[in-house]
């Protein structure tokens, strides 16, 4: 082979297009391609002075022509008629010099059913195609780069690796479906990256990777190359068991937690723990607490603090406030090992608006609706999706089968359910779009999260998808077969709303409102619920739960005491917000650690211990949870003692188990209170919010009672009971009485 050069060998209108950075096409140009009787190598790089051509077949170097003094650089090899593998050698001007292969010499790498599973909608490991990722091509080590900009003139892969010139490697387009495609050799893990977007306007933009796995956060943006395969698991047994576990029939008690504010390092300049510290804390406490679940408010990465995760732009990234995604892996294995179950809070709802995140991605309305009625949350400040497309949908879907697979999640709790079922959600009359019946309910929007429950109980058997939803709603947790949305659970708002109303009065009025208690039992069985005391109630001017309470110091304790034990007896899965389980005076706020120096007064930790045995004999007791979602496991006693404010119910198991919980929702002690049961025998007291251990005045039944044979709302037995003031009393039945029992 010979080598000589043409200045035409490189036609002028691809190197003014290529020096602007908007050549739509860069593989037609640059890189290998042979002509009549001899190979052309189109090289574009302005920070090199020099560049020679190393055949790999045969060893020859081929010096090119610099033909351009803006970096573009022909090598004419005569007489050669195939390709032939090949590196290119530069010398920067300063005399240093690097060797890579080509970006320009490999060939199309997406496959045709990729291709048409995106297209579809129906790519569920779309996270394997898009995005960057370590792979090997014709032994060449790399990172390929791919991303979804159908509307973009020209997409270049920028970073540390290429000075952040948009210039040096632009994409190549596969059509028809719009991703754009580059294999960079020798880029290797831990390079920061964006995709430079020139749009459909002129614009040029830098936007974070979508798909990236590892990102910066707040006013550093970059995403990160990261290898997601690298961490070896070891919650084989946790996983078995979990694939054979059905939420609704089992106890499922929720420790809701902003990673952030936890607990800091306050003598470290208020640092956030790491994931690593977490598992060293966090999760210890967890298990003391005898929770079944951790539930972390959203972890994927955003840039504004303040949004507590809920302002998402790294959808597939961990936040790197806490550490590395292994790291947080490692926090999610353990917890695994600590028979502890990590439920994560999902937004698909809405995004922000942030430059370089998804909105305007390719200067069109690419993953929100153009129409500002559709596609904006005014209320928010955020671009809703548009799930009448089938890629947004698909980036959607695959993002939560992608934590369920890559990060072992066990449960997505789905934030804003409401906003993304109903098409005037906080919108004015005129300011949205009905849909095509004419009706307020968003189609595309209830299309999509059908799919999206589907996918994730047909792919990871024994998860948890939980919605939050606020409204009547029919059938959220209804399977989709049966015309239901496809959640495995729903949070109950309606009894979180009307609860803490009846808590929140004075006990001289409780007894006008008795319906606020015992409305959420006609409905309590139409859905598989959550009771939810969550992050929203602590927020926003509301107090904390304790000081919601009235009365003096003692009352307040003893009525929050009596409300969270109310609630487990309760049918219904529980959750509770961190710090709410120990009575923290103030709101929560994200930028400071809980006050966790209350915990050293006694009834802040009676209380912290009512909740830590609540938990456990939640867990211990079948009839609080293998019947939650049926009559069966139900039965009122008596709840027209308006009067007294005093309601009696019974929980049963599948089994016969009974438990009796009677209410004494005033500051007044009830002496020889009746009670009708209908089993004859010993009534041991399980559990008294009034007992010393947790602050109150340790007022109650010396253990226990055994049944009475005197007829008593319409039973044939019943108990003489003495009711603390502002209790809860939890008796659980023994057949026969044991001889010489306590009366």
């Amino acid at each position: 082979m010979t080598t000589s050069q043409s200045h035409l060998d490189f036609p002028e209108g691809d190197r003014h297009a290529l020096l602007q950075a908007n050549h739509g096409d860069p593989f037609a140009v640059l890189g290998q391609h042979l002509t009549s009787g001899a190979a052309l190598v189109r090289v574009f790089r302005p920070d090199a002075a020099s560049v020679t051509v190393e055949n790999l077949e045969d060893g020859s170097l081929h010096p090119a022509e610099r033909v351009h003094p803006d970096g573009f650089f022909v090598a004419r090899i005569e007489d050669c008629t195939e390709h032939f593998a090949y590196r290119l050698k530069h010398t920067a001007h300063g005399g240093q010099s690097w060797t890579a292969h080509d970006p320009y010499s490999f060939g199309v790498l997406m496959g045709e059913m990729d291709l048409h599973l995106f297209n579809e909608g129906t790519h569920f490991r779309l996270y394997e195609q898009l995005g960057a990722h370590l792979v090997e091509v014709g032994g060449v080590q790399g990172t390929r780069f791919r991303v979804w900009a159908p509307n973009a003139r020209r997409v270049s892969v920028v970073g540390d690796f290429n000075q952040w010139d948009g210039r040096i490697h632009p994409m190549r387009r596969l059509l028809p479906c719009g991703i754009w495609e580059l294999f960079l050799p020798g880029v290797r893990e831990g390079a920061h990256y964006k995709f430079e977007v020139l749009q459909s306007h002129g614009a040029v933009v830098l936007k974070s990777d979508p798909f990236a796995f590892f990102s910066q956060h707040s006013t550093s943006t970059a995403s990160l190359v990261f290898d997601p395969h690298r961490y070896r698991w070891n919650d084989q047994e946790w996983m078995q068991r979990r694939a054979e576990q059905v939420a609704h029939k089992s106890p499922v008690s929720i420790y809701e937690v902003h990673l952030g504010s936890w607990q800091r390092k306050v003598e470290e300049g208020n640092r956030y723990l790491s994931y690593l510290e977490l598992s060293e804390t966090l999760l210890p406490y967890v298990v003391e607490m005898g929770y079944t679940h951790i539930e972390l408010l959203p972890v994927s990465e955003h840039p504004f603090d303040g949004s507590w995760g809920y302002q998402v732009t790294g959808f597939y990234a961990p936040t790197s406030r806490f550490g590395s995604p292994d790291e947080f892996r490692q926090f999610v294995d353990r917890c695994h090992q600590a028979g502890i179950g990590v439920i994560l809070d999902w937004v698909p709802g809405h995004f922000p608006k942030d430059l370089h995140g998804l909105a305007q991605f390719d200067g069109t309305h690419l993953y929100e609706h153009a129409d500002p009625r559709q596609g904006e949350h005014r209320e928010w400040g955020t671009l809703v999706f548009n799930y009448g497309r089938n890629e947004v949908r698909n980036f959607l879907v695959a993002n939560a089968l992608f934590w369920l697979d890559y990060y072992h999640i066990d449960g997505l709790r789905v934030d804003a359910v409401a906003s993304m079922l109903y098409l005037d959600y906080s919108r004015p009359d005129g300011g949205w779009v009905p849909n095509i019946h004419g009706g307020r309910e968003n189609l595309e929007a209830i299309h999509f999260l059908k799919s999206f429950n589907e996918a994730c109980y047909a792919h990871f058997p024994g998860i948890m998808t939980i919605a939050e939803e606020s409204t009547a709603w029919p059938g959220v947790s209804r399977p989709t077969y049966l015309g239901g949305l496809g959640f495995g659970l729903k949070w109950n708002m309606g009894w979180m709303h009307d609860f803490l109303s009846y808590m929140q009065k004075d006990p001289v009025y409780r007894r006008f409102h008795q319906g606020d208690i015992t409305f959420s039992l006609i409905y309590a069985f139409h859905e598989h619920f959550v009771l939810v005391l969550s992050h929203d109630e602590v927020v926003h001017g509301k107090g904390s739960l304790l000081s919601k309470m009235p009365g003096d110091r003692w009352q307040k304790f003893a009525n929050l005491r009596m409300f969270y034990a109310w609630m487990y007896a309760h049918p219904g899965k529980k959750l509770l917000f961190m710090g709410s389980e120990f009575g923290q005076w103030r709101e929560w706020n994200h930028n400071q650690s809980l006050d966790w120096h209350l915990t050293q007064e006694p009834a802040h930790d009676g209380l912290r211990r009512l909740i830590q045995h609540l938990n456990h004999l939640y867990r211990s007791e079948p009839a609080f949870s293998d019947q939650d979602d049926s009559y069966a496991g139900f039965e009122w006693i008596d709840f027209h003692d308006s009067d007294n404010s005093v309601v009696t119910f019974k929980r049963k198991s599948a089994n016969g188990q009974v438990l009796v919980f009677v209410i004494n929702a005033t500051p007044v002690v009830r002496e020889s209170y009746r009670v009708g049961v209908s089993c004859h025998g010993w009534y041991e007291e399980i559990i008294n919010t009034d007992a010393a251990t947790y602050g109150g005045s340790n007022i109650g039944n010396f253990g226990g009672v055994h049944s009475e044979p005197i007829h008593w709302q319409g039973r044939p037995h019943s108990l003489t009971l003495r009711l603390p003031p502002l209790a809860l009393v939890g008796l659980k039945l023994h057949a026969p009485a044991p001889e010489g029992g306590l009366k």
